[in-house]
């Protein structure tokens, strides 16, 4: 990577990222909180028995939403500061432009996403493989949010629409689907309108991953084919349709 990518990423990073932190810790408390809460809610209904679920359910819901969250700050910056524009207008390909403030949503989720390694060292117990596996799962989950994130954000044409379809998206995929519990506690007629999320693919295979649902090798194939094949759909999306020069 040559000195004008790695200084153009760490900018990104830094306007998006560290000095909003710095400027507006409150916003740090949101971004722990959200998975957190559901994770403790979860967590006394069940009794206790669906703590490892709802922990490995923080994780997929904090890396969808660090995604999800690229699109209001992509949003934010064409809309009100013409960024955008600026960006096409420079040596700056989407690429770059989208890597370094993707790569700014997960310095953002870092406390919320150590809250959950430490739970995760604690009451899960992974080993290596299971550790990588998990992490695997996570980037992918946060590679599918990103690439709808920037597609909408591309469309969007006010900070406000764009904060609204964020959350309506986040809260859809990544509350409503399995992710904090088993996909066995829905009643079968309702069940198959959860695999409409593809976090309910990743709930299944983190639980899977762990021991914690019980899974065919041709279930959890076609559920890593089918995560595969939707972030890759979307990325397509993305490239052939995100109106990146129109605006």
């Amino acid at each position: 990577m040559s000195g004008g990518w790695s200084r153009k990423l760490v900018a990104a990073v830094l306007v998006n990222s560290f000095y909003a932190m710095k400027n507006y810790p409150v916003v740090l408390l949101n971004t722990i909180l959200s998975p957190i809460s559901f994770l403790v809610v979860v967590n006394f209904v069940s009794k206790g028995v669906l703590l490892n679920q709802a922990i490995e359910g923080g994780f997929i819901m904090s890396m969808f939403s660090s995604g999800m969250g690229l699109q209001a700050d992509l949003s934010h910056l064409k809309n009100d500061f013409k960024l955008q524009d600026m960006v096409v207008s420079s040596p700056t390909t989407p690429g770059l432009y989208v890597l370094g403030m993707a790569i700014s949503e997960v310095v953002y989720a870092i406390p919320a996403l150590a809250t959950l390694v430490v739970l995760l060292a604690i009451f899960v117990h992974p080993g290596v493989f299971q550790a990588i596996e998990l992490l695997g799962i996570m980037l992918l989950m946060f590679s599918t949010s990103v690439t709808i994130g920037f597609t909408l954000s591309t469309f969007s044409s006010d900070i406000v629409q764009s904060f609204a379809f964020s959350a309506l998206i986040s809260t859809l995929f990544s509350t409503l689907p399995p992710v904090y519990y088993p996909i066995t506690y829905i009643p079968l007629p309702f069940r198959y309108l959860a695999y409409l999320s593809p976090t309910t693919f990743a709930a299944e295979i983190s639980q899977s991953t762990t021991g914690l649902l019980q899974l065919s090798s041709l279930h959890l194939a076609l559920d890593w084919l089918v995560l595969v094949s939707v972030m890759v759909a979307l990325a397509l999306i993305a490239v052939k349709k995100a109106r990146w020069r129109d605006v």
